[in-house]
């Protein structure tokens, strides 16, 4: 696998200064660099890198550099290599790199000129678009929630999280996003990462799926502390794996057999064999929907009965209903029906507050929760019910801080961390789309074209912003811009 930097100069004579620094095993493992020419190895107990350029190469026996003036159409080459024992360094003439580089630029071109797209804000929705696509792993079409691990969520804070795994909800959410925009086999691709490593098969204490899995299918993901890293600016603890693996959360289904609807509508009808899989899970969501769990937020702070997971829970069913009435296929329906309509009058009953005049986080509870924005979009209430417009009129007060939105109130709601974190962007784009259904057109555009200025400079997002419009967590995130691509789509429908 090769990675290679082009440093190209457009206008006038600049100096230019490079400088690799690999570090290997999180930096814990210690590497020789031995330097020859316009050719450096960097070798370590694990790994092997070569480094080739066409630039002039120093080195202090660890890290190696390069000082260079380039003219007006004049550029340098870097190329980083994985070898083995039995693969040397390659070369790396500047045409070569030339002709990768142009060929890079019409792949992309070519992917992006297959999307539905073509409203307000195409700019932004296809580089989000590009991102969810280069947080897919080719070889098993699994999709990851982030590239890097434990960039904090509060500067200086604990709530670092290592998101460099496929989390069923978010990936089945990067499915919605990209059957929206057309992108139908990187739909299937995911599809297939979930039938062939058996993950609706699963026989784990919390239930046939467990929330995330490797970009290989792997289940076993140990959470450990890097005690050598000090943290972005001192954000400790650094973690590698994430001890979330086993937590129950209930919402996962109807996340992922939601994304299988959709693909079975806009993509390739569902095969017999997922099916009998899909029905398997949903028999046992019949048993299992009635009980607590951590959540959709990941809680460290013991199981509660959240009505988002409630919520989720009836789209397992009502979807898995609609695919079965559609295509005709076996099910055991009454079953499903009864418990579909008992979770309905379950978050009817003791997820509705009165006395806030809204849904709130937990049964029989009185905090609000921004993941309840997405009930209209799952289509278990009109967006236009007054019990949903006062919920959203309460959320609006509580929870959102000129047009951000925060997940909740930890001080109301612990979760088991300690301090603040910033706004959630998911739910600030959720906020958007809920305003665009709810009518109120104008706040949804303020809302969105307000968070759009929070990207920075390639138009990407990380999790959270922080108070002074900081990007806050792991960055890129693959939920900050699905949702952004189906608040961009909501809003450009209802603008006309």
């Amino acid at each position: 696998m090769t990675s290679r930097q082009t440093t190209a100069n457009v206008r006038g004579t600049l100096p230019f200064r490079a400088r690799i620094a690999p570090r290997f095993g999180y930096g814990a493992e210690t590497h020789t660099t031995h330097l020859e020419g316009h050719t450096a190895v960097f070798r370590s107990p694990s790994l092997t890198l070569a480094l080739t350029a066409t630039a002039p190469l120093e080195s202090d026996g660890l890290d190696v550099w390069s000082h260079f003036k380039l003219r007006e159409g004049e550029s340098n080459v870097f190329a980083l290599d994985h070898i083995g024992d039995d693969v040397p360094a390659r070369s790396c003439p500047r045409a070569e790199a030339q002709e990768q580089a142009e060929a890079t630029v019409r792949f992309w071109r070519r992917w992006l000129a297959g999307s539905r797209y073509h409203g307000r804000w195409r700019e932004m929705v296809n580089r989000s678009a590009l991102l969810l696509k280069l947080l897919t792993y080719a070889p098993t079409g699994a999709i990851v929630a982030a590239p890097t691990t434990s960039l904090p969520e509060q500067i200086g804070g604990e709530r670092n999280w290592d998101y460099r795994y496929v989390w069923v909800r978010d990936a089945a959410f990067c499915v919605y996003a990209m059957l929206r925009l057309g992108f139908t086999s990187e739909a299937e691709a995911f599809m297939g990462f979930i039938s062939q490593r058996g993950i609706l098969r699963g026989t784990g204490e919390s239930g046939p799926l467990q929330i995330m899995y490797g970009i290989d299918g792997r289940t076993e993901l140990p959470e450990h502390e890097l005690a050598h890293l000090e943290g972005y600016l001192g954000s400790a603890p650094v973690r590698v794996g994430n001890a979330a693996t086993g937590q129950l959360q209930l919402d996962i289904y109807g996340a992922l057999i939601d994304s299988i609807y959709l693909y079975d509508k806009w993509g390739q009808p569902i095969s017999s064999d997922r099916w009998d899989e899909v029905g398997a899970v949903v028999d046992w969501l019949c048993e299992h929907w009635d009980q607590p769990d951590e959540g959709v937020w990941e809680t460290r702070a013991g199981r509660r009965n959240f009505v988002y997971s409630r919520l989720m829970c009836w789209v397992a069913l009502e979807r898995a209903m609609r695919m079965a009435n559609h295509r005709g296929l076996p099910a055991d329906l009454p079953r499903w029906r009864a418990s579909r309509d008992a979770i309905y009058r379950q978050i009817m009953r003791r997820g509705w507050s009165a006395g806030r005049g809204a849904f709130v986080q937990g049964l029989d509870d009185h905090v609000l929760d921004a993941s309840l924005l997405m009930m209209p979009m799952a289509k278990f209430i009109s967006p236009t019910d007054p019990k949903w417009l006062s919920t959203l009129d309460a959320l609006t007060t509580d929870l959102v801080s000129d047009s951000l939105v925060y997940r909740y109130d930890p001080t109301a709601s612990p979760d088991g961390l300690h301090g603040p974190e910033g706004t959630f962007s998911i739910c600030s784009f959720w906020y958007v789309e809920a305003l665009a259904r709810a009518g109120r057109l104008e706040e949804a555009r303020l809302a969105f074209e307000k968070m759009l200025t929070y990207a920075n400079h390639l138009g990407l997002f990380a999790e959270e912003i922080g108070p002074t419009g900081e990007q806050l967590g792991n960055f890129p995130q693959a939920f900050t811009h699905l949702s952004l691509i189906s608040a961009a789509f909501n809003l450009d429908r209802a603008l006309g």
